[in-house]
This record gives structure tokens, C-alpha cells and sequence, in this order.
């Protein structure tokens, strides 16, 4: 697919990709630069209602600036057309964190060496959308594959149940961080990002007014293309100051 100058600086291949996980594979996405070269690799860990259209865009924009971007569907089965909130809910809540953690290790291992033929080695970038956010800063403050990480609207509380708190994740987390969120989000208030920001002060916790949560995402009517624009431009510069630099062939 061709490019246009603002959106990046390379063309890009982009398509369903079955992505190991265990002993088996998980429906998945790949983007990467239509070039002959290695490219810095970013795992995107979907949201609530799993591996869809956003997320997709968010891989091929990350292609179109240099990244392999990969994401895969965080259930062992995907959501039905027309699932529910509830349905989300309940499927997420079933999904328990060490098992999610191990099933990242499986999709960076493949980012990192299955995908050998056009990603650069050694550690990876990590997108986290709403839920996926969560797991993202969780594996952060575990794992040492991970060179940087990007959550976007990601709960920062209410996980108290659970086997991991995102609060003692941000403590420990050492790698850059860059969050982002909407102001008049009716699931996450200002407050929790001030928080957050509070438990991560390395981090960039950045807060757009006026904006909601799904503010990032063009089909949804929350959209709002300022902020949604900024965003977009910030991640992979942020991305691309932690991350090896792109291998480009001569041939």
C-alpha cells in the first residue's frame, strides 16, 4: 500500500496473521515497511473486546514509520460478531493475568524470532489499548523484553482482585512509559492518571482536554481528531527513541 508523506515515510504490507501462542496460535495482525531490511518490532495487546479495526490501524501506522507492528487477539477464542459489553467483561475477567503474561512472552518471542526475516533483535516496543494497557504496564514491570511501552486509556485501578495491581506495576516499572487519556473519559477520571503519574514520574502521562475515552479510535463516536492526532504522532517518536534503529538493505 502506498503512503502519503504526513502519515509516514514507507509503503507498507499489512495482513491476518496467525500468531503462535502455545502449543497453538492465536488470530493476529501483522504490518510491516514494504522495503528489504530489519525494523523495530512493537506487539500491540488489544482492548476489552479484543484484536479489532484500531488496533489493526494502529499496526499499519506503525509500519508506515518504520516498525514491524504485530497484534494478536488476546482470547483463546475471539468474541463473537455483536458480542456485549457484559460478554467483554466476563471474557476478560476469565483471562487470568500469569497466563496473560505468558501468552505476551509467546507473541514477543515470535516478534523477536519468528519474524527474524524483518525485525531487527533484542527488545520490542509494547502498545496496550483500554484492557490490553493494563497487561502492558503488568509485563513492563516483569519482564526485561520490553524497551518501552504505550498504554492508551488502560484502567489504572480496580484490579485489586486480580494477581497484579497496575499500582505496584507502575512502581517498579524502569523503562520509558507514555500514557495516554482523555479528560471527560467516563471510565478513567483525571485523577487516576495524576496518580499514576504520581507512582511513574519518568514516565509521560499526557491528558487531552475535552476528550474521551475511545478518543483515538476514527469509528467510534467518541473520536476526536485533535487529540487523536497528537497521539498518533507522539508514539512513534516516543517509540523510536527507545527502540533499535531500522536495518536497511541496499538491495
Amino acid at each position: 500500500m502506498a503512503v502519503l508523506p504526513h502519515e509516514g515515510t514507507y509503503n507498507i504490507l499489512f495482513h491476518p496473521y496467525a500468531i503462535p501462542v502455545g502449543s497453538g496460535s492465536r488470530t493476529g495482525y501483522l504490518a510491516r515497511p514494504d522495503q528489504i531490511g530489519n525494523y523495530p518490532a512493537v506487539v500491540i495487546l488489544p482492548g476489552i473486546f479484543g484484536l479489532g479495526s484500531f488496533e489493526k490501524e494502529l499496526a499499519r501506522r506503525l509500519a508506515r514509520h518504520g516498525f514491524v507492528g504485530i497484534s494478536f487477539d488476546p482470547y483463546s477464542a475471539p468474541l463473537p460478531a455483536g458480542a456485549t459489553l457484559d460478554d467483554a467483561m466476563a471474557a476478560y475477567s476469565a483471562l487470568d493475568d500469569r497466563r496473560a503474561l505468558t501468552d505476551i512472552d509467546r507473541a514477543i518471542d515470535f516478534a523477536i524470532a519468528g519474524a527474524a526475516d524483518f525485525t531487527v533483535g533484542g527488545p520490542v516496543g509494547l502498545i496496550g489499548v483500554d484492557t490490553g494497557g493494563r497487561f502492558a504496564l503488568l509485563y513492563a514491570a516483569e519482564r526485561a523484553q520490553v524497551a518501552a511501552v504505550v498504554v492508551i486509556h488502560a484502567p489504572l485501578a480496580g484490579d485489586d482482585q486480580r494477581a497484579h495491581t497496575v499500582k505496584s506495576a507502575l512502581e517498579r516499572i524502569v523503562i520509558p512509559v507514555l500514557g495516554l487519556y482523555g479528560a471527560d473519559d467516563e471510565h478513567i477520571p483525571s485523577e487516576g492518571v495524576d496518580v499514576a503519574a504520581s507512582l511513574n514520574p519518568s514516565g509521560q502521562w499526557i491528558v487531552y482536554e475535552a476528550a474521551r475515552h475511545d478518543f483515538m479510535d476514527p469509528d467510534s463516536d467518541q473520536f476526536h481528531s485533535g487529540a487523536a492526532s497528537d497521539a498518533a504522532a507522539r508514539i512513534p517518536r516516543f517509540l523510536s527513541s527507545a527502540l533499535p534503529k531500522p536495518e536497511i538493505s541496499d538491495y
